[in-house]
């Protein structure tokens, strides 16, 4: 497969940060005689520094769009446009190299490595593409800064809060300095305060760094935050405001 610049199509990417068209999932079903359609051609257009909240009800299709979105896995139709680079045109080392350089991932775990400090966690995306240990080091110091765990730096997880997990791992995901990040329910395994807090934070990077977000959650407070919802039912978006 060419490892070379992806063909953009103009005339169905959007310009912004994000984009998809006609995007569907389905797989088999026990047996393989029938399939199950998860997402039903969605098409979605996310802006540079915008705030895009996704709802609906469990097995809807939010964590499987997310999914696609991301590259970390492939439509079954339709395709997605990331910073004006179509992903099915892409190999997967080139795809994966688009993702540590424009996208974020976070989740409602926080998948921490717990041999590992949080300075060495924050770190590690910029490790992978060959950034030295000392302009690592130093960026991952400044986010984790930012995110309120400069005290922090040589906890191992295991000695941090479920807060101040995912604190660092909201940090881990903005260490590249994204053009979006991808949430999925990022505070459905805190309590409200924290929970609060850590949509404040993101909120407080939204504003300050530019990053798009994309965030699926069952809090309506959190969506209510959004410049727009998007309901999701049975694989398809069935509602935008």
């Amino acid at each position: 497969m060419n490892e070379g610049l992806a063909i953009v199509d103009r005339s169905t990417a959007d310009a912004g940060v994000l984009s998809c068209r006609g995007l569907a999932r389905s797989y088999p079903e026990a047996g393989g005689r029938a399939r199950l359609d998860v997402l039903r051609g969605v098409d979605l257009d996310v802006k540079a520094g915008e705030r895009v909240a996704v709802v609906g009800a469990s097995g809807s299709g939010k964590s499987t769009l997310l999914h696609l979105l991301g590259g970390l896995d492939r439509p079954t139709a339709g395709e997605v446009w990331l910073c004006g680079e179509r992903l099915s045109a892409m190999g997967e080392r080139q795809r994966a190299a688009l993702r540590n350089r424009a996208l974020g991932f976070l989740y409602q775990f926080h998948h921490l490595l717990p041999e590992f400090t949080a300075l060495e966690n924050v770190a590690m995306p910029l490790r992978v593409r060959r950034e030295s240990p000392e302009a690592a080091n130093a960026r991952a110091r400044e986010v984790l800064q930012a995110v309120g765990l400069g005290q922090r730096l040589d906890h191992l997880p295991g000695e941090l809060s479920g807060g101040e997990r995912q604190r660092a791992a909201l940090a881990r995901a903005l260490v590249t300095r994204p053009a979006c990040l991808l949430a999925d329910e990022p505070t459905g395994n805190l309590d409200r305060v924290n929970a609060d807090a850590m949509f404040e934070l993101m909120l407080t990077l939204n504003r300050e760094h530019g990053t798009s977000l994309v965030i699926v959650t069952h809090d309506e407070r959190l969506s209510a935050r959004a410049d727009r919802i998007l309901r999701i039912e049975d694989g398809r978006i069935v509602a935008a405001t």
